[in-house]
């Protein structure tokens, strides 16, 4: 029961829809991205799995049927519109990339083709889900390629929009190459791994930090990081190092990181414990990790929070939804926008992947590569309402992204614009079937 997790123009069009009789229609709608986020070569395709669980369960209780007959927007809606909706399930198709794929702007990471109404209320949900969790995957990548190598882990929930956006964050940032998330409920919902000791409140909670260090290994073992930096960052590090073993090392939130990381670093090997890790954390960004790593700095980990949980520096993906196709009696209409700066291309897509390009065209072309044929990113996900088959989880997910990354070319993982971008072409068929529409809409309006 989600149908009101909308917006209320797509449940307006709806009505409009059916008293036009025209709910019926199959629609077919693709989701993009229109414009690349600042500085972005790529977006790492996230949140499918929820789009799914989404639409598998769309639907409107009575009570939220009788609330919708009470708004003055609804006053002249027919009665069958509300009884639609009471019955109302997803019955239709969705195609998508496989979460974790790097993608580029102006290819689909999903097709929606269902029944009108289902595909228009579909709409939000669908550009909240996907537009949120690649973007945090996205900015997760990139946090991980300026770690080189080094783990990064999500910390974010406390400064996400929401404690509900702080799970999908965790699970988004794992997607994207992070080790794991601070928070719990991804890691029970999701699989994702759970990292997290104490706080300065622990700290500051006992008499002396030495107390409380000793208190913290006691209950956790080998799995203690101890933060040092509550008062005296290197004194800290002493204590620490006084108790000795179990611990698996320390973490440092504040201070001059470059001066701080060496000297900790030389009293840990010196007490005899060059096994010791090094965690930082406190307003790190990709950029202030490429700093620090130029630095060849002994670190182990970064946390990184608000500027992950929020993709601080751009905190948007200008993901659009968009029809393509309208199906009634047996007759396909092709669609498409013409306005300046935001014009669409009409017609359900493929996106076919060569080494070094994408090419974009219909799906119903069977492009050929030399020596292979292209790869094809858009796959079934749910048949008739059905799903086709059971989706991989955050770790697969994870995966595909590491690789789809790998195959790319290596300029693409700059933390900056490259100029040209990422080669994405349409196809010939495509194109031709773009003048067609053009010509059609123009022939229209004389």
């Amino acid at each position: 029961m989600n149908g009101l997790l909308t917006d209320l123009y797509q449940l307006t069009m709806a009505a409009g829809y059916y008293q036009a009789g025209k709910h019926e229609e199959t629609a077919t709608f693709e989701l993009y991205v229109r414009n690349l986020p600042l500085n972005r070569n790529y977006v790492i395709a996230a949140g499918l799995a929820q789009a799914v669980e989404y639409l598998r369960n769309l639907s409107f209780s009575r009570e939220e049927c009788s609330y919708l007959r009470g708004l003055s927007q609804f006053s002249r809606a027919q009665a069958g519109f509300f009884e639609m909706l009471g019955n109302l399930r997803f019955t239709g198709d969705l195609h998508a990339v496989p979460e974790g794929t790097p993608m580029f702007a102006g290819e689909p990471l999903l097709t929606v083709r269902a029944p009108l109404v289902q595909a228009q209320i579909a709409e939000t949900y669908l550009l909240a889900t996907i537009g949120f969790q690649s973007m945090v995957a996205t900015k997760a990548s990139r946090l991980v390629e300026a770690a080189g190598g080094r783990a990064v882990v999500e910390f974010g929930t406390r400064r996400a929009h929401s404690p509900e956006a702080g799970v999908l964050a965790g699970r988004a940032a794992y997607i994207g190459g992070c080790a794991g998330t601070s928070n719990t409920k991804t890691g029970f919902l999701h699989g994702v791994p759970v990292f997290g000791t104490a706080a300065h409140s622990w700290v500051m909670s006992f008499e002396s930090e030495l107390d409380s260090f000793r208190e913290l290994q006691k209950l956790l073992g080998p799995a203690t990081i101890y933060l040092v930096d509550s008062y005296d960052t290197e004194a800290g590090a002493r204590k620490a190092a006084d108790l000795g073993e179990p611990f698996w090392g320390v973490r440092l939130d504040s201070g001059n990181l470059v001066e701080l990381t060496r000297s900790v670093r030389l009293i840990l090997d010196e007490a005899g414990f060059p096994q010791a890790k090094i965690m930082v954390t406190g307003d790190l960004n990709e950029y202030k990790i490429l700093e620090l790593m130029k630095e060849h700095l002994p670190i182990d980990a970064f946390g990184v929070g608000t500027e992950l949980a929020t993709s601080a520096d751009d905190p948007k993906i200008g993901a659009v939804y968009k029809l393509v196709e309208l199906e009634s009696g047996g007759e396909k209409r092709y669609t498409a926008k013409f306005s300046d700066d935001k014009h669409t291309w009409p017609g359900a897509k493929q996106v076919f992947r060569y080494p070094g390009r994408d090419l974009v065209g219909c799906a119903w072309e069977t492009p050929e590569g030399t020596p292979a044929p292209p790869k094809t990113l858009l796959e079934p996900v749910i048949r008739d309402g059905a799903t086709v088959a059971g989706l991989p989880d955050a770790t697969e997910a994870r995966k595909t992204a590491a690789e789809g990354l790998r195959t790319l070319p290596t300029a693409l993982r700059s933390l900056f614009a490259i100029d040209p971008p990422y080669a994405v072409e349409r196809s010939g068929e495509l194109s031709a079937l773009y003048r067609k529409v053009l010509e059609t809409a123009r022939g229209e309006q004389r």
